[in-house]
């Protein structure tokens, strides 16, 4: 057997977002929003994915939104890599969610509470090792929660949890690791196998089952995803790179002008401003150089050659 990632956005919204995945849904929820208690009896998946009709990368919906039997609306999102503003984004999605239910003249007393479940490839919060993370609002304080506390905030972080399948206990366990390593699997192990919605997730996520355009969009995805991910990594390279840079340079104006400055006492604004336009390689000659000045007629022939 050969599974797709759950990671992939489009394999999760097949696996937890189509028409069959009621179940699934229900018991993932129910790991990681209750601790594994069964609380959601049932829900409505809003905008399923359905397998028989494959739409381009732009016009598929890639969120999963579930309405439970009390209204309250969960919105569960995939994300592999980091992207600017993306804590802020979360809120927004919810907050959006939360608004829209009313329309123009409606009740505040028709509103009902909105959960964001987040699952992220990349370490999001380094103030705590919790694989699960969840806010609501309270009191600063003395910590106590605001009254009818509506919005609700749940993170999983992937790179956090380090069990194999040995050490799976709880069933938020078996469930994350479901995400994070279905597609290393060759086989469906007992250890998962034996929760039901989670067999029926690996049946879904077996590529086996799935048609030739469905492979093909999936696999699309994943490089556009891997793509992404590795123009981030480049571009904070390149930052670190330009960021040794620049301290280097720093570093070198600051020693030349120090030595200019037991020389020749004050420098001008103007020769300050030559030196401080010079590459680091220049730098470091003049700092050199300076040594053998005899004058600081010396200096600005210096400059003039290399500007």
């Amino acid at each position: 057997m050969r599974f797709i990632s759950p990671k992939v956005d489009y394999a999760f919204k097949k696996i937890f977002g189509s028409s069959q995945s009621q179940e699934i849904l229900i018991s993932f929820l129910n790991a990681i929003i209750y601790e594994g208690e069964k609380v959601i009896q049932s829900l409505t998946i809003v905008n399923p994915y359905n397998p028989g009709q494959v739409l381009s990368l732009k016009e598929t919906y890639l969120d999963v939104k579930a309405i439970l039997a009390d209204g309250s609306i969960v919105l569960i999102e995939m994300q592999i890599a980091r992207v600017s503003a993306f804590s802020k984004r979360v809120i927004y999605n919810v907050g959006k969610a939360y608004t829209n239910q009313l329309g123009i003249g409606e009740n505040y007393f028709s509103l009902t509470p909105v959960i964001g479940v987040t699952i992220v490839d990349f370490i999001l919060f380094n103030q705590t090792p919790d694989v699960i993370t969840q806010f609501v609002f309270q009191e600063k304080t003395k910590k106590f929660a605001y009254p009818d506390p509506e919005l609700q905030l749940i993170f999983i972080e992937l790179p956090k949890f380090k069990k194999d399948l040995s050490e799976l206990t709880s069933l938020s366990d078996r469930w994350i690791y479901f995400i994070k390593e279905a597609v290393t699997l060759d086989e469906i192990p007992d250890r998962l196998g034996e929760v039901s919605e989670i067999e029926l997730a690996l049946n879904i996520a077996n590529q086996a089952n799935m048609t030739v355009e469905e492979l093909e969009l999936v696999e699309r995805r994943a490089m556009i995803l891997q793509d992404e991910r590795g123009r981030l990594t480049y571009a904070m390279e390149e930052g670190r790179e330009e960021g040794r840079e620049e301290g280097r340079v720093t570093e070198a104006i600051a020693l030349v002008m120090r030595l200019l400055k037991k020389r020749f006492g004050e420098i001008s604004g103007v020769i300050t401003s030559q030196i401080e336009n010079l590459s680091i390689q220049n730098l470091e000659t003049l700092a050199e150089d300076l040594l053998d000045f005899n004058s600081f007629s010396d200096l600005e022939r210096w400059l003039e050659q290399r500007i």
